[in-house]
């Protein structure tokens, strides 16, 4: 079998903006020829989810999941283009894909780094233009270091960038292009919700030993 390395994907991928899965395979079957494996992908049907990604999505699913034990919850909206599609297994397990990933990844909040606000990303940086590691870097140096980390925590927050947790090779994005592929439809992740069980409510905390010893003594006291 011909080796096929990451970049003959990437570069059939740029060409055809096929999913990473497909390009592989592509590849495989015509022994590593880009031009071929691009006449492959076309008569198998295999468009660009990029060619996709403006076309309307008015129908989908929103899906709800339930964490072992009740503590963490997610609802997810996940849209298409057809309600045929959006009854399709394949759909459904995508969204309940996402659904669960949410429920693992405690701290994405966005769905794509380019929805962050940009007065978080400021603060972000201002936060990491002050550590104490950096305080005798040069400026040039100290810049880059600091966008290094900014680029991180972008990709923290963003679902889109995070890696499937059923398989760590490819991100959520990957697994959305490969899924529009497969469906022929744009897909896209509208919005999502996570609830953590007694988030934001502040826990009183009681100290038994201490209330005992205090109701003891004042016992003693009225005897």
């Amino acid at each position: 079998m011909t080796e096929i390395s990451a970049k003959q994907v990437k570069e059939l991928r740029e060409k055809t903006g096929a999913g990473m899965m497909d390009c592989k395979k592509a590849l495989r079957e015509n022994q590593g020829n880009i031009t071929k494996s691009i006449e492959w992908l076309r008569q198998k049907g295999i468009t660009s989810a990029e060619k996709k990604s403006g076309r309307q999505t008015a129908e989908g699913l929103v899906e709800s999941y339930i964490h072992t034990g009740g503590r963490i919850g997610v609802l997810v909206e996940v849209n298409c283009e057809t309600d045929f599609v959006a009854r399709r297994d394949e759909f459904k397990n995508l969204v309940r894909n996402v659904a669960m990933q949410i429920a693992a990844c405690p701290n994405v909040e966005y769905i794509r780094g380019a929805d962050i606000p940009q007065t978080i990303i400021a603060k972000e940086k201002e936060i990491e233009m002050g550590r104490d590691d950096l305080a005798n870097k040069p400026d040039n140096i100290k810049e880059k270091i600091v966008q290094g980390r900014i680029d991180k925590r972008i990709k923290e927050l963003s679902l889109m960038n995070q890696p499937y947790i059923r398989d760590q090779s490819i991100d959520i994005e990957e697994l959305i292009k490969q899924t529009i592929s497969q469906l022929g439809e744009n897909i896209q992740v509208r919005r999502f919700t996570r609830f953590v069980l007694g988030e934001g409510i502040e826990k009183v905390e009681i100290n038994f030993a201490k209330e005992v010893a205090e109701q003891t003594g004042q016992i003693s006291s009225e005897l």
